[in-house]
């Protein structure tokens, strides 16, 4: 139409076109329309609906239960109609029950906020075990205590193994260090170590904890949390957490291993990453910082300390756990520090333990070698001890017991048992499981003293050694050179 518009016959513009037909060519001059403009949407089906008949009990079924999936019911289908269904007709019903999702299900919508600079940082706590990091070789069970301001979408953290008071004070008061000012509020989600966990909450003020309350007004902060099942308020740091999951992602790829030589070195590894994707945001972090109040507090302690009395069974209770301690501390009274990942007992400002903090509640940590003694002086107490378990360092050593218990009496093969534990206390257990581990796979009777045996080194002989006559000619000589 555009070449018969400079006056070509209807021939040549046919060709300039690619059309072969002088029918097509004639119909669409005659009309004046374009191809485009000529077609009309279908309202017709070209096949049959192999859903039509149960399509309006299916339809029920998803008014009812909307959360029904596509192939859910389709297998249902499959087992009402033996025969009448076929696999790859599921996704037909899947575009069907699309349509109907997107004409009747009703769906909450995101409402964008307007973020006003240096006004609140959120903080969340986000999961990195799935990273697959290790220390040395051993597995981390950690998170990202992740702080966020929404308007420059700076951010910073710290590496905990809890969302506890502890961990949440480590991770503000690191990014507010970092930072180096202080926003209005602090946003943080309803758990337990900033609010108090209150049934039928939904529609009240929120009650927080006292010691989020002392930390905040510590650093001169105003408390915030999101309404209770409206995750959505959080939305900003939420999606900050994906995106920084999938930078660190990317550069233990990089990085080629994901094994490190200390906790140290991993923090100093996701601190980097953190820096590289706050050089971007400089700009807005300046007007976010014209705006803050700056930082002024001095860093609390990283610790939080409490005194507890050694019970008569060597044992301590901190924060709802069981430790033990050596027996020489039994009826004193103790100062724990609780770190996020250790634990430091104290006794008249001595240090006399340092031990792995446990997470969760009613759990033990029980040291043999704090025991041993004891259970030495009274093994009758060993096989119905409370926390008999904590008495097997390894599964060698509980293999040794069952062992010892088909071959010995009860009370003997305890005191066997008992026996070799101490020598794993006082020379290398690692040797003692090694030793252990070849005295199973033999197929004789053995105790305490077969162990010991093999513990005692192979000593080499001492070669004789002959001393040659001293001449003492050659010393006279070199004096005599010296004197010259």
């Amino acid at each position: 139409m555009r070449e018969r518009s400079k006056g070509r016959s209807q021939e040549q513009a046919a060709v300039k076109a690619n059309l072969k037909s002088r029918k097509t060519v004639a119909k669409y001059e005659r009309l004046g329309q374009l191809p485009s403009e000529l077609k009309q949407p279908r309202q017709y089906r070209t096949r049959a609906d192999p859903f039509a008949e149960d399509w309006p009990e299916v339809e029920q079924m998803l008014q009812a239960t909307p959360e029904l999936e596509a192939k859910t019911l389709f297998e249902w289908l499959c087992e009402q109609r033996p025969g009448q269904y076929q696999a790859g007709q599921l996704r037909s019903l899947q575009r069907r029950v699309a349509d109907w999702r997107a004409l009747n299900q009703d769906q909450v919508a995101i409402l964008s906020q307007v973020h006003r600079p240096g006004e609140v940082m959120q903080t969340d706590g986000t999961w990195l075990t799935e990273m697959g990091v290790t220390i040395r070789g051993q597995p981390l069970k950690h998170l990202l205590i992740h702080c966020v301001l929404p308007y420059s979408n700076w951010e910073w953290g710290a590496i905990a193994q809890s969302e506890s008071l502890l961990a949440v004070q480590r991770g503000l008061q690191s990014s507010l260090l970092k930072l180096g000012y202080v926003p209005v509020y602090h946003q943080t989600d309803n758990s337990s170590a900033a609010v108090c966990q209150v049934q039928g909450m939904a529609g009240q003020e929120p009650i927080y904890t006292q010691g989020y309350l002392d930390l905040l007004n510590h650093f001169g902060l105003k408390p915030r949390t999101i309404a209770v099942g409206c995750p959505q308020q959080n939305g900003d740091i939420e999606a900050s957490n994906g995106h920084l999951k999938q930078a660190l992602e990317q550069h233990l790829l990089l990085r080629g291993s994901r094994d490190f030589d200390s906790l140290a070195d991993y923090e100093a590894f996701v601190g980097q990453v953190l820096n590289k994707r706050n050089q971007g945001r400089q700009q807005r972090l300046q007007e976010e910082l014209a705006v803050m109040k700056p930082l002024t507090a001095s860093p609390l302690w990283p610790y939080q300390e409490v005194r507890v009395k050694v019970n008569r069974g060597s044992l301590i209770r901190v924060q709802h756990n069981l430790y033990s301690v050596p027996t020489h501390l039994i009826g004193q009274e103790v100062s724990v520090r609780i770190f996020e990942w250790h634990l430091e007992v104290y006794y008249r400002q001595i240090q006399v333990e340092w031990l792995p903090r446990l997470v969760g509640q009613n759990k033990q940590q029980i040291n043999y070698r704090h025991l041993i003694d004891s259970l030495l002086r009274k093994p009758g107490g060993f096989r119905d001890y409370r926390y008999r378990e904590s008495l097997f360092p390894s599964v060698v050593f509980r293999q040794a017991w069952d062992q010892l218990n088909q071959w010995y009496s009860c009370r003997k093969a305890d005191l066997i048992y008992l026996r070799v534990l101490r020598l794993a206390a006082h020379t290398l257990e690692s040797e003692v499981a090694d030793i252990l581990n070849l005295l199973l796979d033999g197929q004789k009777r053995w105790d305490e003293t077969d162990v010991e045996r093999l513990l005692q080194p192979q000593l080499l002989p001492v070669p004789q050694l002959t001393l040659p006559p001293i001449n003492l000619a050659q010393y006279d000589r070199l004096l005599q050179e010296v004197n010259r």
